[in-house]
């Protein structure tokens, strides 16, 4: 069934809607300010027209004027509705999911809201969530994850694989391994409520990818429904994303790994080597 094209105004109001809803409240503040202001000047155009001219884009500036003085803000204010609304249901999303004793809650889901509630976890988790839908080019990415680093931001891809009774295979993780070097990203997650096969694994194995299980996403739930795991479980996170981060050789662009200098001037000192080594002598400060 094609789906239903939505209209303009409900095409403003969901794109809106993607910013918090304190965020669109102020904006309609400030519109409805604007407008206001420049609704008594909108009826004085500018000069060199012609006087029939001039009383015509009069009118037509006061009528936009009047009308956008309401209008503008009230979409925005519509736009705060929706963001509310659904900022209340990703969280009720979680918050059901994490509670839950077995994985009855998460199996029961739709792929969308699946795709949802993972995104919500990532985002209690610190990261800015994009979600594609996966159905674009990009092979089936859902989520698109962007972290504040000390240089810009780091950008990891996920895929959501909503599967009740089978495997995920290997053919899922290398296509995101694929995705991952086309976009240059630093890293990537698989997430199923179910499990990885052997292969699946493997090649995950050494890479910049983190394979999450049904028994590794009750865990990431539970850590973004309580704001986070105790002192050990948050440094092992840590730990884990340090280990997702991949930088990139500047000779060749090949992965590389952190290493310590063993002689020289700089014995001691950590940097990055390529992993190609001794083919590529590419290095970085570490």
């Amino acid at each position: 069934m094609a789906r239903k094209k939505k209209s303009g105004a409900r095409e403003v109001i969901d794109l809106f809607a993607l910013m918090p809803w304190w965020a669109c409240v102020a904006l309609a503040a400030v519109a409805y300010v604007a407008l206001h202001a420049w609704a008594p000047l909108a009826a004085d155009p500018a000069q060199g027209l012609h006087q029939l001219d001039k009383l015509y884009l009069g009118m037509a500036l006061r009528a936009f004027a009047m009308v956008g003085q309401y209008a503008v803000p009230g979409m925005l204010l519509m736009a705060a509705a929706v963001s509310a609304a659904r900022r209340y249901q990703r969280g009720k999303l979680l918050e059901d999911a994490a509670r839950a004793q077995d994985a009855a809650a998460v199996d029961g889901m739709t792929w969308h809201e699946f795709e949802v509630l993972i995104g919500e976890a990532f985002r209690r988790k610190g990261y800015v969530v994009v979600e594609t839908g996966g159905g674009g080019p990009d092979g089936g990415i859902d989520l698109v994850l962007r972290k504040p680093v000390t240089n810009g931001n780091e950008t990891y891809v996920v895929q959501c694989k909503h599967w009740k009774a089978y495997k995920v295979g290997v053919d899922v993780v290398r296509e995101l391994y694929g995705v991952m070097a086309a976009r240059g990203a630093a890293g990537g997650f698989v997430v199923t409520s179910g499990r990885f096969t052997n292969e699946a694994m493997a090649f995950a194995q050494g890479r910049n990818v983190r394979l999450v299980d049904g028994g590794r996403l009750k865990e990431l739930l539970d850590a973004a429904r309580t704001g986070g795991p105790g002192k050990t479980a948050v440094g092992r996170d840590q730990q884990a994303d340090a280990e997702m981060t991949m930088v990139v050789c500047p000779l060749c662009s090949s992965p590389m790994v952190r290493r310590v200098a063993k002689r020289g001037p700089n014995a001691g000192e950590r940097f990055y080597g390529c992993s190609t080594y001794p083919v590529c002598r590419g290095t970085r400060a570490g």
